[in-house]
């Protein structure tokens, strides 16, 4: 079974090595950065940026159903009839809301290892206990971007007419098929722009990360600065693929925007 896993993982780094945008046989970096500071392999810097490039992706992609789902529930709390329900949303969005976000990276990252620490040597395990560091900053930067989520999926909530849920009632729906089939194509077309902005602010906060060791653009860079002492080129390079997402970012949006809409006229 581990041969069959190695050879897959194999299979996928060939594939990924093919298909690399920067390093790639046809990347950016190996045609037009060969004899630079940016050229692939040895010789250059190209393949640590372009794996920065990744995790920074690989990052946010991974923090956004997270912060959707957990946000998602805690609007769902924070109009509840429950009342305590509604405080313990509210005290929720009001700390992640209040924390800077490097502290609360801080305290996930070094709170949760005590924790775990102290649960482990509780059943018995003495041994070391290390919280990665790609997992503490998807679960700090998720709960921050859940946070903020919840308000605007709130504010979407509130848009929609109480005749709606009273009209899936009336077809015979039970609450969950109202909500799927008649409240959430609503709640998605209301909520995007307003959770376009908050991606494009999880995009810029994944550079945080960078001051707990996670290898990302702004990590990668900043030492291949220092390294070579041309910091304005390489932290140049790091404006331009953080706009190069945000870019990629606003033609996904703009693309969904469009079917939403489409899907509306529809009706």
């Amino acid at each position: 079974m581990s041969g069959l896993f190695a050879a897959i993982y194999s299979g996928l780094a060939w594939v990924i090595s093919i298909i690399d945008p920067f390093c790639g046989p046809i990347g950016i970096l190996n045609l037009f950065g060969s004899d630079t500071l940016l050229a692939c392999g040895d010789t250059g810097w190209g393949d640590e940026i372009a794996y920065g490039f990744l995790v920074t992706a690989s990052l946010a992609i991974a923090t956004l159903p997270i912060g959707l789902t957990v946000g998602f529930f805690i609007a769902l709390a924070k109009q509840s009839n429950e009342r305590s329900l509604r405080l313990a949303a509210n005290i929720y969005t009001t700390i992640f809301r209040g924390l800077p976000e490097l502290l609360t990276l801080f305290i996930v990252y070094y709170g949760l290892q005590i924790l775990v620490q102290q649960f482990l040597a509780g059943v018995g395990y003495e041994g070391p206990v290390e919280i990665n560091a790609f997992v503490a900053g998807m679960i700090a930067l998720g709960v921050v971007f859940s946070a903020y989520c919840s308000e605007v999926l709130l504010s979407a909530f509130k848009a929609i007419p109480q005749g709606q849920y009273e009209a899936g009632d009336a077809l015979g729906l039970h609450r969950g098929a109202t909500m799927r089939l008649v409240i959430l194509p609503q709640l998605v077309r209301i909520a995007l722009p307003g959770l376009g902005n908050l991606w494009m602010a999880l995009l810029k906060d994944t550079a945080l990360v960078s001051v707990i060791g996670l290898p990302d653009i702004l990590r990668q860079t900043g030492i291949a600065a220092r390294v070579t002492k041309q910091a304005f080129e390489f932290f140049g390079i790091a404006c331009i693929l953080f706009l190069i997402l945000a870019m990629l970012s606003s033609i996904a949006f703009s693309a969904i925007e469009r079917r939403t809409k489409r899907a509306e006229m529809g009706r």
